[in-house]
């Protein structure tokens, strides 16, 4: 049985990766998570005690925090998902994104050399490679072009991987995902918001001429495409997940509105971020010839299929935005921290 670290296991991605690593059997997974804002225990309620599973409170930061809980737990393969992903925090303060993003990504390459893990698998995004025009697709030998903080922060950490393999030989993959949806995402992304403020009648608030385009993929195939790359992906490479749904920001807030059965009156447009993107689009041909994987959901299917599940799990997103989910934790450990 192999026995898995996944960074970041209480977030959007992470927390649905743990659960499929469960539901496959097999493994044993030790979730990572320092319960920032955006880590939710609540998310993995459900397998609370479940044999195979063990939840750690920790920093990646933190290098003595992180050997300990390498020794404690001697993990085979490390899955790092953990991550600030925001782009708008980042723009209004990058320093926890630099901290986290690369800091932490460097913490956790010299723990897990230091202690024998096999295979480290590092999660990243499409966002390192820029903004494209009207046509064409990233790649994997796409330069790496940020244009956001947070992108940036990013790009130095796939570029600390990279160090690893050609420096220690390090037995290490990139994994670089366009825009994912579906359970469980905080809400302050743009689908989650989106579909909360319609089901409360509030404004749909669209960045500039809502025409940026996004490549959607929804959470499941992400993490399946990861799961798949943790298996059989080429020590070193980079591998591209998409899910060919390229879709304008405005096409995606009508097609909540339509769902939830309300009106583009809705729609208020405001000001641009800085640095906002166009467009991304990825090419997703080597996780398609090399290893097989496609995406199962098509987007309208799945964003469907992700309206449905926010209709009935408000409580949940409810609780998110007031706050209230961080008690969770206070509640099943009793503040203890674990090590």
């Amino acid at each position: 049985m192999t026995k898995i670290l996944v960074t970041g296991g209480a977030g959007f991605i992470g927390s649905n990766f743990v659960r499929l690593l469960l539901e496959r059997g097999g493994t044993e997974v030790v979730n990572l998570d320092a319960l920032t804002y955006a880590g939710n225990l609540e998310n993995l309620s459900e397998i609370e005690g479940e044999p195979g599973y063990t939840f750690v409170r920790g920093d990646i930061r933190d290098v003595g925090a992180m050997d300990a809980v390498f020794a404690a737990h001697r993990p085979e393969v490390v899955v790092h998902f953990a991550a600030e992903s925001h782009v708008d925090r980042s723009v209004l303060d990058a320093t926890e994104f630099v901290q986290t993003n690369v800091v932490g990504t460097q913490v956790l390459l010299d723990v897990s050399r230091r202690h024998g893990v096999g295979r480290f698998v590092h999660v990243s995004t499409d966002e390192v490679y820029g903004s494209l025009g009207p046509t064409g697709r990233f790649t994997e030998d796409s330069p790496l072009q940020p244009n956001s903080p947070y992108s940036a922060s990013k790009t130095a950490s796939d570029l600390l991987v990279r160090a690893a393999y050609h420096t220690h030989g390090q037995d290490v993959v990139t994994t670089r995902c366009s825009n994912n949806y579906g359970p469980y995402q905080f809400p302050e992304k743009l689908i989650p918001l989106m579909i909360a403020n319609a089901l409360e009648g509030k404004e749909l608030p669209v960045y500039g001429d809502g025409k940026n385009v996004r490549d959607w993929i929804h959470v499941r195939d992400h993490c399946e495409a990861v799961a798949e790359v943790m298996a059989r992906g080429r020590s070193g490479e980079v591998y591209n997940i998409g899910g060919d749904s390229e879709r304008e920001n405005l096409h995606v807030v009508r097609e909540i509105l339509r769902l939830a059965g309300r009106g583009e009156e809705l729609i208020r447009y405001v000001k641009d971020r800085p640095g906002h993107d166009r467009r991304y689009a990825i090419d997703p041909t080597r996780m398609r010839d090399e290893l097989g994987w496609r995406p199962k959901e098509t987007f309208e299917s799945g964003l469907e299929a992700t309206f449905g599940w926010y209709v009935a799990q408000r409580e949940w997103w409810e609780r998110v935005r007031s706050g209230a989910y961080r008690d969770y934790y206070e509640r099943q450990y009793g503040g203890r921290a674990d090590a």
